[in-house]
C-alpha cells in the first residue's frame, strides 16, 4: 500500500473566490426530511433505523443473501419524489440539460433520441448528485472525514464536495491512478491510498467506517451492496428532470458498474409512478463492458464474481449488486454488453454530433444499436441516453487510431 497526502491546500485553492464558494455551500446546513422513516431492505422490506454504516440487511444476511438497503419515507410526501434532506448540501449539481439528437435518432431508427448531459455538473460527472447527499448525511452524522473507494469520477467529486463542506477526504484507489485524477485530488488536499484490487480498497474503507467521524460514501462490502443508501437517493431527481424536460421516455440507457445510478433513476420513476404522475415505468437498459449482470439475468448468482478487462474505466469491476438486478428487472429492461471497440465506434458518432463522452457513456449508443437490431426498442420509441461524463474525464481518451 502506498500513501500520498497533502496537509494544506495550495495557494490557488486558498483564494477568496474558492473560500467564498466553500462558505456559501457551508451556510445551508442539511435538515433531515421528517418523513424519512428509516432504511428498508430492497428484498424483504424489513425496516431499520437510519445509520451511517452500510452493512445491508441483517435478516437477509442470516439467510446467506447479501442485499442492500434503501431510504424509506412516509407515504404522500413531496409530490412523489421525497429526498433525505430538505435542504441538503449543494454546489449546484442537477437540473442538467436534455439534448435532443435528431440526426442520430434517424440514423439508429428511433423516433426520439435525447442525451441527459451529466457532464455539466460541478465536477463534470453524475457522481456529484450522489456526493451532495452523501456529504449532507456526513454533516448530519457529525463526521469529519469522507472516505470512499474510487479511482475516477467519484473520487474527484468527493474531494471537491468534502473540501467545500470543511470535511477531510480519504480515497482508496487503484495503483497507477491516472495523473489527471491524482493532480485534482492532491490540489484539494485529499489523502490517496493505493491498492492492487477491490478487496484491498474495500477493506480499507470498511476499517475506516467503523471509527467515529468517518462516513463511507461508496461500497465497502464483498459481496457488494452498492454505495451509501441515502446518497444514492441523489440520483432520483434525474427521473423528474427527464419528465419535465422531454416527457416520459420509453427507454433509458445507463452505463453501469455496480448500479447506483441505474437504481437511483429507477427509484425516481418508481416514486413518480406511485404518486400518479406517470402511467408506467420506462425500461432501463444497463450497459456493461463485459458480461456481469447479463450472466446474473441468465441465471448466475448475484453475489458471484465476473471478472473482465476493459478500457471503459468508469464501469470496470467484477461485481454485481441487487440494486442493478432490481433496476433492470423491475422495469422490464435488461443488460447490454458493449465491447471497447463498439464503444469507440459509438464515441466517434457522438463526437461527429458535437458530443464529448467518456467511453462507457458512448457505449450507450452502441447498446441502443444492439437493442434496435434485436427488436427490443421499437422504431417509434423515445430513448434517453445517460451521458455520465465527457471525454475529458476519461483516461482512455483519445481513442487509438482506426
Amino acid at each position: 500500500m502506498t500513501l500520498h497526502a497533502l496537509d494544506t491546500l495550495p495557494a490557488d485553492l486558498s483564494s477568496d473566490a474558492a473560500a467564498d464558494e466553500a462558505l456559501a455551500a457551508d451556510a445551508v446546513r442539511p435538515l433531515r426530511n421528517p418523513q424519512l422513516r428509516g432504511l428498508q431492505c430492497l428484498r424483504c422490506e424489513t425496516l431499520y433505523p437510519v445509520s451511517s454504516l452500510n452493512e445491508g440487511c441483517p435478516a437477509c444476511r442470516r439467510m446467506g443473501v447479501h442485499i442492500g438497503l434503501r431510504a424509506s419515507y412516509l407515504p404522500g410526501t413531496d409530490a412523489g419524489l421525497p429526498m433525505p434532506y430538505l435542504p441538503g448540501f449543494t454546489l449546484g449539481e442537477g437540473n442538467t440539460p436534455l439534448r435532443e439528437l435528431p440526426e442520430l435518432a434517424q440514423r439508429l431508427g428511433v423516433a426520439r433520441l435525447a442525451l441527459k448531459d451529466e457532464s455539466v455538473n460541478p465536477t463534470g460527472s453524475h457522481k456529484d448528485r450522489m456526493t451532495a447527499v452523501g456529504v449532507a448525511q456526513a454533516l448530519d452524522a457529525g463526521a469529519h472525514t469522507l472516505v470512499l473507494a474510487s479511482s475516477g469520477n467519484a473520487a474527484v467529486s468527493a474531494a471537491h464536495y468534502a473540501w467545500a463542506a470543511g470535511l477531510s477526504c480519504e480515497v482508496a484507489g487503484y495503483e497507477g491512478l491516472p495523473a489527471a485524477y491524482a493532480r485534482q485530488l492532491d490540489a484539494l488536499g485529499a489523502r490517496r491510498y493505493a491498492f492492487s484490487d477491490n478487496a484491498g480498497r474495500w477493506a480499507f474503507v470498511r476499517e475506516r467506517a467503523q471509527h467515529p467521524g468517518y462516513f463511507a460514501l461508496t461500497n465497502y462490502r464483498l459481496p457488494a451492496l452498492g454505495s451509501a443508501p441515502l446518497a444514492i437517493e441523489g440520483y432520483k431527481p434525474i427521473a423528474a428532470e427527464c419528465l419535465a424536460e422531454g416527457g416520459l421516455p420509453d427507454h433509458i440507457v445507463v452505463p453501469t458498474a455496480r448500479g447506483d445510478l441505474a437504481w437511483g433513476i429507477y427509484a425516481g420513476f418508481r416514486d413518480l409512478l406511485a404518486a400518479g404522475r406517470i402511467a408506467r415505468l420506462p425500461r432501463l437498459w444497463l450497459v456493461e463492458p463485459f458480461p456481469r449482470l447479463s450472466r446474473v439475468l441468465a441465471g448466475g448468482a448475484v453475489n458471484g464474481s465476473y471478472p473482465g478487462h476493459t478500457a471503459q474505466f468508469s464501469t470496470a469491476g467484477a461485481t454485481v449488486t441487487y440494486l442493478q438486478w432490481q433496476a433492470a428487472t423491475a422495469t422490464a429492461g435488461g443488460a447490454v454488453v458493449v465491447s471497447d471497440d463498439e464503444a469507440r465506434v459509438a464515441r466517434r458518432l457522438l463526437t461527429a454530433a458535437g458530443v464529448s463522452a467518456e467511453l462507457c457513456a458512448a457505449a450507450g449508443l452502441g447498446a441502443l444499436r444492439q437493442l434496435r437490431d434485436n427488436g427490443l426498442v421499437a422504431a417509434d420509441a423515445h430513448v434517453v441516453l445517460m451521458l455520465t461524463a465527457s471525454a475529458a474525464c476519461d483516461p482512455s481518451w483519445p481513442d487509438p487510431p482506426v
